[in-house]
């Protein structure tokens, strides 16, 4: 369906004006076990299914006024409950997840007709929804997927992450009250008041949760797609942002460093590593630092290892003569930290201008094998695009998430874009690009590589219903 802008316009002035309201008693959507929070946002669903889709966008509209109106106040909660990210970037994607996230003109009847009748296809709801979100984007992917599933027909019940469990509350309770204030139903979202690994484990196996959507790492998206119900799974990422000798330097490195540093790195979609053609790598790190980003070398890169990673011993079969090798996995205590508060641990004091902190290693350095989620860039040198092509695919792991890539060469362009097979390729652009932030195209922070469904709009949370008339209503 295609929503009139002017309909929308009345709406929104409607919308203004009776959430100026005070006397309206909202019920806020928490509960203390997760049979309660189902059966209400069961109920809640029910009671949105027998509402028009004008007043189903009513309630979406709301919801977006509400979300952008408190875009500050959920930014500065999360930085602080969770420690990561910073508070501009992160009331920036609150606006952005507000705004740019589809409504029900997303949801697309098909038709054929002919002379045995006509059949229509239309996307009907599932239920309910059980949606796990994670710490590094937490009212960002309430805001989406809260939009997304209602605009679909649609309840949810979240299980947010413990450590952002009060940011996620907020923007739950915000979103409720729009949604009442307008004529809603009330629990359309519903979560639980203490959040933990045992009640998201219950939820997933709820006989009442028709349907399950995870944004988070590879456990909690292996965790859904084991479930025996339909699972969308948001993993993790490790993109590769590849430069050839084409591509307009400055304008490369001005845009790495600014996708790379966005909210600290914490986007799955954020520039993780950087491989270079070998004649322009100088003059592409001159200019990274010239926007920001801060060069370390030699031994400052070994104590950088020691700080944000944490060093382990791969384990060997029984027998085995041969040294173990070292491994290593990220320090989550540096996940999302600002570059000159990581600089700082290894005695730096960086000028405040710094956004990133970059250095030069070999293609099988722990900092591009891992996704750090820090503002810490790897820069690998190759001596063509066929060995950048080949070393990206390889540090990208088949996550089959994001990749970037800068060149005015349309056939090296069209070579990485194949080979990689990646849910977003971002062109001669920062990462966020890639998901509406200066971009063509709608905003989504539930990236689903593993399960396949691409960038989730509400059409992901539908299911297809076939409806089928015989010999009648052929006109023709």
């Amino acid at each position: 369906m295609v929503i009139d802008q002017t309909l929308v316009a009345k709406i929104t002035a409607e919308i203004l004006a009776v959430m100026e309201r005070q006397d309206i008693t909202v019920n806020d959507g928490i509960f203390t076990t997760v049979d309660q929070a189902v059966a209400a946002a069961s109920t809640a669903q029910k009671q949105l299914a027998a509402l028009s889709i004008e007043k189903r966008e009513c309630l979406i509209q709301a919801m977006r006024i509400a979300a952008c109106e408190n875009a500050e106040l959920l930014a500065k909660m999360a930085v602080e409950e969770s420690g990561m990210g910073n508070v501009d970037d992160k009331i920036l994607k609150n606006k952005v997840a507000a705004q740019k996230t589809p409504g029900t003109e997303d949801l697309k009847t098909d038709a054929w007709s002919g002379d045995h009748g006509l059949t229509l296809i239309e996307m009907g709801p599932y239920g309910v929804i059980g949606a796990i979100t994670p710490t590094t984007n937490p009212s960002e992917t309430v805001i989406c997927n809260g939009i997304g599933m209602i605009a679909a027909g649609n309840a949810v019940m979240f299980s947010p992450h413990p450590k952002a469990k009060e940011t996620s509350i907020k923007t739950i309770r915000l979103l409720n009250e729009a949604i009442i204030k307008v004529g809603g139903p009330a629990n359309l979202l519903t979560t639980l008041a203490d959040t933990t690994i045992d009640a998201a484990n219950e939820m997933m196996k709820h006989p009442g949760v028709n349907m399950l959507v995870a944004t988070g790492g590879p456990g909690v998206v292996k965790a859904v797609m084991s479930s025996g119900k339909k699972a969308i799974g948001a993993g993790a990422g490790n993109p590769p942002a590849v430069v050839d000798e084409t591509a307009d330097i400055e304008k490369a490195a001005r845009d790495i460093i600014a996708g790379c540093s966005f909210d600290n790195n914490l986007p799955c979609i954020a520039e993780k590593e950087v491989i270079v053609v070998g004649s322009i790598a100088d003059k592409l790190m001159a200019y990274m630092q010239k926007y920001g980003a801060y060069l370390i070398s030699g031994s400052q890169i070994d104590e950088l290892l020691q700080v944000i990673m944490t060093e382990q011993e791969e384990l060997k079969a029984a027998g085995c003569t041969e040294k173990p090798k070292k491994i290593y996995g990220i320090n989550k205590d540096y996940v999302g930290k600002d570059a000159r508060y990581i600089l700082a641990k290894i005695g730096i004091n960086a000028s405040a201008e710094t956004k990133v902190i970059i250095c030069e290693t070999s293609e099988d350095h722990p900092f591009v094998v891992e996704e750090l989620m820090m503002p810490v860039l790897p820069i690998v040198q190759v001596k063509d695009i066929d060995t950048a092509i080949k070393l990206a695919v390889k540090v990208e792991h088949g996550n089959r998430h994001t990749a970037i890539m800068h060149s005015k060469n349309v056939d090296n362009l069209t070579r990485l874009a194949k080979a990689i097979e990646t849910t977003i390729f971002v062109k001669n652009a920062p990462s966020f690009a890639g998901i509406g932030v200066g971009g063509e195209g709608f905003t989504t922070f539930t990236i689903a590589g593993p399960t396949g469904e691409g960038l989730t709009s509400p059409r992901s949370f539908t299911r297809q219903r076939r409806c089928v008339l015989v010999d009648a209503f052929s006109i023709v």
